[in-house]
């Protein structure tokens, strides 16, 4: 019985090592099979790689009412928190205020106020205020960071977040109750048909979105262009965004070596004409 107990062990050891060496050499064949057809990238979703520079700043919008002032309390006490940690790409905070006068978290929370919409404009779509009010606060901020996240009081951050921009793509989240396709009448002055299909439309509104902060500050109707008489009234502010893609060499190094030079001149933000 112990001899054949011994052979019988020495038959399965063959046996496994054949199934293992046949398995192993299956899934090696069509490895090679469906990198041959499909391509390694085909089937692997690609790791992006973050920029360097991929600082983004936090841009909240909001009212001076009491519902709003509550929620952006809590939404930059978790940012502040979060801040710092490994894995965060978060830059400065600005609460960008659209009721045309300060309240009393101007000390709380770092704040530009600016002004509401004419009354009317709006048509009762008060929500027209926070485009209007980006708008107002990128014509004056000096934003050190190259990306922007455009956020609301409601946004609160569980998690250090990482830039999930790419580039000059920008990253948003999608709504499932924004339907571009059920409104492609309305689509279509903004995104004619020789630009595809209105399927293509990402269900994303202004926020939360990260973004590139020349995609924001230049205009999309006409050729980009530095106009240095944009700043009759005073010095043009430190770090302008850089042109978009497609704009002559000639421009961009333009707007660097003004950056160069605002960066380096002291007292450039106290200027004022005399």
């Amino acid at each position: 019985m112990g001899r054949a107990s011994a052979i019988l062990l020495v038959l399965l050891a063959l046996g496994f090592f054949f199934a293992s060496y046949n398995l192993l050499t299956l899934v090696i064949h069509n490895k090679t099979l469906y990198s041959g057809l499909f391509g390694v990238d085909q089937l692997i979703e690609p790791v992006i790689q973050r920029a360097k520079n991929s600082k983004y700043h936090v841009a909240l919008t909001a009212t001076d009412a009491p519902y709003s002032q509550w929620q952006c309390r809590i939404m930059y006490y978790w940012y502040k928190k979060v801040k710092d940690m490994p894995g965060s790409d978060m830059g400065k905070f600005t609460r960008v205020l659209h009721s045309g006068n300060a309240d009393n978290l101007m000390e709380e929370i770092p704040t530009v106020v600016v002004d509401p919409l004419p009354e009317g404009l709006d048509r009762g779509y008060i929500v027209l205020n926070r485009p209007w009010a980006f708008v107002q606060w990128l014509e004056k901020a000096t934003i050190e960071e190259e990306y922007i996240l455009m956020a609301e009081p409601d946004h609160i951050f569980v998690n250090p977040l990482p830039n999930l921009a790419h580039g000059n793509s920008p990253a948003g989240y999608p709504f499932f109750y924004i339907k571009p396709a059920e409104n492609e009448k309305i689509i279509r002055k903004f995104y004619p048909e020789e630009k595809g299909p209105v399927t293509d439309i990402d269900p994303i509104g202004n926020s939360p979105v990260i973004i590139k902060k020349g995609e924001l500050t230049y205009g999309k109707i006409g050729e980009w262009r530095f106009d240095k008489r944009s700043y009759l009234s005073g010095p043009p502010p430190r770090n302008l965004s850089l042109p978009p893609p497609g704009v002559p060499e000639s421009v961009i190094r333009l707007v660097k070596m003004v950056n160069e030079a605002t960066a380096n001149i002291p007292g450039w933000d106290t200027l004022t004409s005399g």
